[in-house]
């Protein structure tokens, strides 16, 4: 995988959560590299597993992406853990080795794919880690916690965007032994932490019943290092809030009952998550990272026209049942009444516009 060329600037002073005011936009650039779910004008809940190689240009070009948000989400993040400590960041303790895994992977791929702002350097077990973007230039010893100044997973996901849940093989199924969850979406890591594959995807609606679970679980136990495999997930929130957990559900559920159909354009958003797989090659673990992209609706409009339709398609035959389950019920109407008007019901081509910009250039603001 060659270098991946950054035209974008890094923008340092958004906010994520609503002391004073959010402050959140993406850039044109931003929102057309975004990993768009839906390759339909009909969606319906599936695992949609594929192998995780470069694609295009955008968010699938590099293992782990990072993008013009990535100081403003790193900046968020140590906000989180200071003020939630022992909620956002756990590990069990025999998940040293696989914390050293995620550590090398994240810096490995880092400096690979975006050289510039990331380097690598190993003389046997002493590393010398440098990320520009952040002003961190450490050395320490591989495989010794002692030489760093937080546990080798934190130290490492501190540094990255998007979180990090570590899954252990054990009795033939997956067990989450290890997160940094600054990012969750309605779940808690203190109460997942300790579950089992079944038990943390119980929730879904119909998944047992189609069987998807557990062909989902037998893939995930055959993958091998090296082979990462990702999917693509999704949902609606309201506000760019990247952290909308059980733990901090006060602090943002109410804002989901002042969403009508003349402003769901700026209030709601698309929350994407594109997931990255890989088994890591020491612990045998599997690292189960969620990078997250939010795009309001009116940005969609603005940059990504046919997006916009088809979002608009997907929301309006949605099951009921996974508009329950994604917790936008309260407002799910108001954003496709607003969509509704952008939406000429012209035919749009299928399939994953990753491969190439398919996106028809739509004008530079939205009514």
């Amino acid at each position: 995988m060659t270098a991946i060329p950054r035209t974008t600037d890094f923008t340092a002073d958004e906010t994520y959560t609503p002391e004073g005011e959010y402050r959140f936009q993406n850039s044109r650039e931003a929102v057309r590299r975004l990993p768009f779910p839906f390759p339909d004008d009909e969606y319906m809940y599936s695992m949609n597993l594929e192998p995780h190689v470069a694609a295009g240009t955008g968010a699938l070009r590099a293992a782990f992406d990072i993008d013009e948000h990535y100081v403003s989400e790193c900046a968020h993040r140590d906000q989180m853990l200071r003020d939630m400590p022992g909620v956002h960041y756990l590990a069990l303790p025999h998940m040293m080795e696989a914390q050293w895994d995620m550590l090398e992977l994240i810096f490995e791929s880092y400096s690979r794919d975006f050289p510039e702002h990331f380097t690598l350097t190993k003389n046997g077990n002493e590393w010398r880690w440098q990320n520009r973007l952040l002003g961190i230039d450490d050395s320490f010893t591989f495989g010794d916690p002692a030489t760093l100044p937080l546990d080798p997973m934190e130290y490492s996901t501190r540094q990255a965007q998007g979180e990090f849940v570590v899954l252990e093989e054990k009795d033939n199924t997956l067990v989450i032994g290890a997160g940094m969850t600054t990012q969750r979406a309605d779940y808690s890591l203190q109460f997942n932490l300790g579950m089992n594959f079944a038990e943390f995807h119980g929730p879904v609606p119909k998944l047992d019943t189609m069987g998807i679970l557990d062909r989902a679980l037998k893939f995930l136990l055959r993958m091998k290092p090296g082979h990462p495999v990702r999917r693509v997930n999704w949902s609606l929130t309201v506000n760019p809030r990247l952290e909308t957990s059980v733990e901090t559900l006060p602090d943002w559920a109410p804002d989901r009952a002042k969403v009508t159909p003349e402003n769901a354009g700026e209030m709601v958003y698309l929350r994407i998550e594109l997931q990255p797989l890989h088994r890591l090659p020491r612990s045998n673990a599997i690292v189960f990272p969620v990078r997250t992209y939010l795009v309001s609706l009116a940005e969609l409009v603005a940059h990504a026209p046919d997006w916009a339709k088809r979002l608009h398609r997907a929301l309006a035959s949605l099951d009921p049942e996974l508009v329950d389950y994604k917790g936008f019920h309260r407002y799910h109407g108001a954003a496709v009444e607003w969509l509704a008007k952008y939406d000429d019901g012209a035919p749009l081509a299928t399939g994953y516009p990753w491969i190439e910009d398919g996106i028809q250039p739509g004008p530079d603001s939205v009514d």
